[in-house]
This record gives C-alpha cells, sequence and structure tokens, in this order.
C-alpha cells in the first residue's frame, strides 16, 4: 500500500510545490508582460505613419499583454505573486493604474465578491447585477427595461466593461474607506502622469489612437 502511495501522491502533494510564490519567476513574469506591451506601443506609434488597420491589428496584441498585467494584478491582491505584502501592493498598484483599476478599491469589492458569490443573500458588491424571477416581475415597467438594457451583452460587455474601468473607477464613492479611497486617488494621479508624459512625447491624437483600442479591447476581453 505504501509503495502505491509512493507511486500515486495525493493532489496535495502534488499541488504543495506551487502553495508559495517564486520571486525569480514572478520578476519574469512582470518582465516579459510589460516589456512586450511597451514594445507593441512604440510599434503602434510608428504604424500610425503606415496604416491604422496595422495599429489596430497591433492593439489586439497589446490588449492581450494588458490582460496579462491585469491577471498579475489580481494576483498581487490576493497576496500570491510574491511573498512581500509591500512588493505585491506596488506591483499591484503600478500595474493596476495600466488598466486603470485603482488596486484597494477593486481588491476590496473583489474579496466580497468571493465570499459572497452565489449567495443571493449577499449580493451587490463586486458583482453583476442579478434579480430572481420574482424580483424582476415586481420592478415597474420602467425597472424592468433598464435591467434588460444592462444585461444585453452589448451592453454589459460592449459599452459597460468600457465605462466601468476608464469612467466609474475614476471615482470614490459613498462609505468607503480611506485605503479604498486613496488607491483611487493614486491610480489616477499614476494615470495622470503617463497620460501626460505619452501625450507630450507623441502628441493626444496620436495617444488616443493608441490608447483607446487598447484598453476597450483589454476591458472588453477581460470582462
Amino acid at each position: 500500500m505504501e509503495q502505491v502511495q509512493q507511486k500515486n501522491p495525493s493532489w496535495v502533494e502534488v499541488i504543495s510545490k506551487y502553495n508559495m510564490p517564486d520571486t525569480r519567476n514572478s520578476i519574469w513574469q512582470i518582465i516579459n508582460s510589460l516589456g512586450p506591451y511597451i514594445l507593441l506601443w512604440i510599434a503602434m506609434y510608428y504604424s500610425l505613419a503606415i496604416s491604422y488597420l496595422l495599429t489596430l491589428a497591433l492593439a489586439f496584441l497589446a490588449a492581450g499583454f494588458l490582460v496579462r498585467m491585469f491577471i498579475i494584478f489580481h494576483d498581487c491582491g490576493h497576496g500570491s505573486f510574491f511573498r512581500s505584502t509591500r512588493a505585491n501592493r506596488i506591483v499591484g498598484t503600478i500595474l493596476g493604474s495600466l488598466v486603470f483599476t485603482p488596486y484597494d478599491r477593486w481588491h476590496l469589492d473583489h474579496a466580497i465578491h468571493h465570499k459572497t458569490v452565489g449567495n443571493l443573500d449577499r449580493r451587490g458588491q463586486g458583482d453583476v447585477w442579478t434579480l430572481t424571477v420574482e424580483e424582476y416581475e415586481q420592478l415597474s415597467k420602467r425597472k424592468k427595461f433598464f435591467y434588460r438594457v444592462y444585461r444585453n451583452p452589448v451592453i454589459l460587455f460592449g459599452i459597460g466593461s468600457f465605462l466601468l474601468f476608464v469612467i466609474w473607477f475614476r471615482f470614490t464613492r459613498k462609505g468607503m474607506g480611506k485605503p479604498e479611497r486613496r488607491s483611487v486617488y493614486i491610480t489616477n494621479l499614476i494615470i495622470l502622469i503617463f497620460s501626460s508624459a505619452l501625450i507630450l512625447v507623441m502628441g493626444w491624437k496620436a495617444f488616443l489612437l493608441i490608447q483607446l483600442p487598447v484598453i476597450y479591447i483589454a476591458t472588453v476581453a477581460g470582462v
């Protein structure tokens, strides 16, 4: 029996080597995500002089790396990317800003989402607005129309996702704690700094022609 167990280790034994972050691998993941993203930005800038269709094609690749950085941002918030809490917060804040997402604000909602997902009595934070059939039938015609529009895939994924990351996350809300408010302000400041720097280098028109399609594709794909 012992020989069989040695040949067929339990799942706990199999995954145990993945329980702790590997700093070397974490740094490499940042390099092979952020590096190509920066290079694609440069390529998109020069591609504007050739064809905007080429720029848009490159935008899909850049958006893929942006989603990859959001995954790192996500893992930092779970404390699973680095062993150091400070390192997770610093890297998560910087990469989150590239995806227009405030670190503490998003991760508070996300933590609540993990605790309450599937619990109909604890809806409303970090999730998509969802009603039961009975709740929907009790709505007025106006609210039913609004709910159906909100849940429409074109709105939910095609428009809502972009507005959520680019507009909604720029503001604090009532009842938000100091860490969440601070993360919104810090993220907005970082966005302002890198946007201003890029506009000074390439001009506002080139910046928007690159940034808007990249963030739009990334938010739609991510959501």
